[in-house]
């Protein structure tokens, strides 16, 4: 059994946050850096959920709510500490956070050729919706 905690991410833990996304998340965002991490969890504090043991980040998960939709973004887990439930407990955190909200239904981003996460979030109850497709366009500077 490990211990852990799952707690709301502070902007100094922003280097951390993406180190430990670099080894164990899929992909990248044009806001993984420093700032984008700050802005986010300086947005809106609650929102980058960490599974930590003392100062070591075990998984994440992005539980964002727009007030019209609950997003979950970034849902990772050190892969040498997969299947002991840290992603499930993550989970349920961020579910609680929407409930609090009065969210009615969460969505999740996966990349298509990730399949070790789109096993995770079918085995959670999501499925997948094959109507819609992701349309994006860089804003300001990242344009």
């Amino acid at each position: 059994m490990i211990d852990y905690e799952i707690l709301p991410a502070r902007p100094e833990q922003a280097a951390a946050v993406l180190e430990f996304w670099r080894a164990a998340a899929e992909g990248t965002s044009i806001s993984d850096d420093p700032d984008g991490v700050r802005i986010l969890i300086e947005r809106d504090p609650g929102a980058l959920l960490l599974a930590v043991d003392g100062d070591r980040i075990l998984g994440t998960v992005i539980a964002g709510f727009d007030g019209w939709r609950c997003h979950l973004y970034r849902l990772a887990v050190d892969p040498r500490m997969r299947r002991r439930g840290i992603g499930s407990a993550l989970l349920t955190a961020a579910h609680r956070r929407f409930d609090s909200f009065g969210g009615r239904r969460a969505d999740a981003m996966v990349l298509e050729h990730n399949e070790t996460g789109q096993s995770a979030w079918k085995a959670a109850g999501y499925r997948r919706e094959d109507q819609w497709r992701r349309w994006v366009k860089p804003l300001g500077r990242a344009s």
